[in-house]
């Protein structure tokens, strides 16, 4: 074999290797968190934790972070999770869930959803969990589908934050993160803490030692999960003071679950 010629097949290898690098999808969940609000017009909107929203509650900057990094396509997810629904999404996310206060209609994780996301996550799917505190969240189903993966969100509240005045009780420092390399001081407002029960390991913990993010490995894919929305505009936005990163998280973040999606064939 010529040195042209593998030269020629080392280039077209290199090629498809950026060109899957493109291809991944994520996908936010609005089925388990289904808010809507009313328009000027008096038409109901999908709310809360979106793409496309640019304001205070939305995502936009965190999926800015995830097309920055290589991501191809941004999809919502209005129906039931299923492996159906879920076949073209490398990345899931689901974000605080619903309960009576936030829909009076909940759709709440039953158990077979917690089946079809883990045979999802078995295959290589991605996951990311964002839970919330007790109080804004539906956390006794959506333990359902995090006890799969060995851990649980507490009824609790941790880096509780009482005004703009004490942005310090939120923060948490990295060191050495092998998720969070550029990102060293963070944000995170009034969030459940995590319990292992078996397999998942903690990622961030509070000064107090307090359980903030974990990360599971399931099957071929990968669980992480932090116990707050976190990463929506408002503390992604450069509102908070200089030394907290968020942004750099997002970005550091969105490239992690990038890089541990499954490998098509």
């Amino acid at each position: 074999m010529t040195k042209t010629y593998l030269k020629l097949i080392l280039t077209a290898t290199i090629i498809c290797i950026g060109a899957y690098a493109q291809s991944q999808t994520v996908t936010l969940d609005h089925y388990f968190n289904s808010e809507t609000k009313l328009d000027k017009s008096g038409q109901s909107l999908p709310f809360h934790y979106l793409w496309n929203d640019t304001t205070m509650t939305g995502f936009s900057l965190f999926g800015a972070a995830f097309k920055n990094n290589g991501a191809e396509e941004l999809n919502v997810l209005f129906q039931k999770p299923t492996a159906k629904t879920l076949a073209s999404s490398d990345v899931y996310i689901i974000v605080d869930p619903d309960h009576l206060k936030d829909n009076p209609n909940p759709n709440y994780v039953k158990p077979e959803d917690g089946v079809a996301i883990a045979d999802w996550v078995k295959l290589g799917g991605v996951l990311l969990l964002l839970a919330n505190d007790q109080a804004n969240a539906d956390l006794v189903h959506f333990n359902i589908l995090a006890e799969k993966f060995g851990f649980k969100f507490n009824n609790d509240l941790i880096l509780h934050v009482e005004d703009d005045a004490h942005f310090e009780d939120g923060a948490i420092n990295i060191n050495d993160n092998w998720i969070f390399k550029t990102s060293k001081k963070i944000f995170i407002k009034d969030a459940s803490s995590i319990s292992i029960t078996h397999t998942a390991k903690p990622v961030l913990k509070t000064f107090k030692g307090e359980v903030a993010m974990v990360i599971s490995s399931y099957g071929k894919g990968t669980v992480l999960a932090v116990g707050d929305p976190w990463l929506y505009n408002e503390y992604t936005n450069g509102r908070l003071p200089k030394v907290f990163e968020n942004n750099k998280a997002a970005d550091d973040l969105s490239r992690y679950l990038l890089k541990r999606t499954r490998t098509k064939n």
